[in-house]
C-alpha cells in the first residue's frame, strides 16, 4: 500500500508539472522526503502531510484515502481506526496507566517502549515507528492542535524506562508540558477505579462527535456508539475527580525528576509510602504534606 501511494503521489506530482523538489517548498518538508514517499521507503506519511499533499497535488481525497490502509504495513489493524480520528481530533482526553501518553514522549522513551512491542517484527519497523510517532506530534504546535487532557497513573512516574537518564529527560519534558496542557496524576492513594489495566482515550471530532478507544499491552478497542462512550466519558471524568489537581500534579512531576537528578530512589519510595498511609498525604522538598485531592473538589 505504501507504494501504490508512492505511484499515485508521483502521478500526480508529474501531471502539475512539479519537481519533487517544488512539491517539497509547497508542503514545507525536504525533497528527499518527497522521493522517500514516492519510493515507499522510510517513514510512513502522517496524516498532516497527506493532507497538504492531496490539496497540492488535487487528489480529491485519494492520497487522505490510502493512507489508513499504508499504516497496516507498521501497526496491528486494531490501531488504524482510532489513528485516523486521532489525527482529526479536536479534543484528545487520555488516561495512561503505564507510560507517558505519545504525543508527550521524548524519542529515547519511545524507542525503550517500542522496543518491547510483541508485534514488532525488526529493527526497521521499530525506527519507523518511532519516526512515526516522533511525527505525530508536530499536530500539537500547529495553528489546529487540538485540546490535550491527560490523566497519569502514578505508575508513569515511577515506572523506569530506558534507565535513569531517559526517564529524567521524559519526565523534564512532561513538567514543562504540563505549563501549556492539563495534565493530572492520579496518586497510588486513590484506590481502585473503573479503567485498572488498560488506558483510556476520548476523541472529540469536529463535528461534536464522541468516540472512545481502550488498549492494554497487545490490543486495543474503539467505541463508536453513543451508549458505549457515555459510560468511558464518566469514567474518565471520575478520575480526574480523584487525580490531584494541575498544581500539586506539576509538583509531583517535579519531584520525580528531583529523584531522578539526585539519583534518588529512596526519597521517591518514602513518597510512595507517604501517600499509601490514612490522609494520602505526600512528601515535598521540604518535608512538608500536602493533602490529598478530594473528588470534586
Amino acid at each position: 500500500m505504501a507504494a501504490l501511494y508512492g505511484v499515485h503521489l508521483k502521478r500526480l506530482r508529474e501531471q502539475r508539472g512539479w519537481t519533487q523538489r517544488e512539491l517539497a517548498a509547497r508542503v514545507y518538508v525536504s525533497p528527499g522526503r518527497i522521493a522517500q514517499l514516492e519510493c515507499a521507503l522510510g517513514a510512513r506519511p502522517t496524516w498532516e502531510l497527506t493532507k497538504a499533499i492531496d490539496l497540492a497535488v488535487g487528489a480529491d481525497g485519494l492520497l487522505m484515502d490510502l493512507w489508513p490502509h499504508v499504516y497496516r504495513e507498521s501497526f496491528p489493524d486494531w490501531a488504524q481506526r482510532f489513528m485516523e480520528l486521532a489525527a482529526k481530533a479536536v479534543v484528545i482526553r487520555t488516561y495512561m496507566a503505564q507510560a507517558v501518553p505519545g504525543l508527550l514522549q521524548t524519542e529515547a522513551y519511545a524507542r525503550a517502549l517500542l522496543r518491547v512491542g510483541r508485534t514488532l517484527t525488526s529493527a526497521e519497523m521499530l525506527e519507523e515507528r518511532v519516526a512515526l510517532r516522533m511525527a505525530r506530534q508536530q499536530r500539537l504546535l500547529g495553528p489546529d492542535a487540538p485540546t490535550l487532557q491527560v490523566v497519569l497513573d502514578e505508575a508513569v512516574l515511577v515506572r523506569p524506562v530506558g534507565g535513569a537518564r531517559t526517564m529524567r529527560e521524559q519526565l523534564t519534558r512532561l513538567r514543562r508540558a504540563s505549563d501549556r496542557h492539563t495534565i493530572q496524576v492520579l496518586p497510588f492513594a486513590s484506590g481502585e477505579h473503573a479503567m485498572m489495566g488498560v488506558s483510556l482515550t476520548i476523541l472529540t471530532l469536529p463535528d461534536g462527535c464522541e468516540v472512545a478507544y481502550t488498549e492494554g499491552s497487545d490490543q486495543g478497542q474503539l467505541y463508536e456508539e453513543p451508549d458505549e462512550v457515555v459510560t468511558f466519558v464518566r469514567a474518565y471524568d471520575q478520575l480526574r475527580a480523584d487525580s490531584l489537581p494541575r498544581g500539586l500534579s506539576a509538583a509531583m512531576i517535579a519531584d520525580a525528576v528531583e529523584g531522578y537528578d539526585r539519583g534518588g530512589s529512596e526519597r521517591r519510595a518514602l513518597a510512595r509510602k507517604q501517600l499509601q498511609q490514612p490522609g494520602g498525604g505526600r512528601l515535598r522538598g521540604g518535608g512538608g504534606r500536602i493533602p490529598r485531592h478530594r473528588s470534586g473538589a
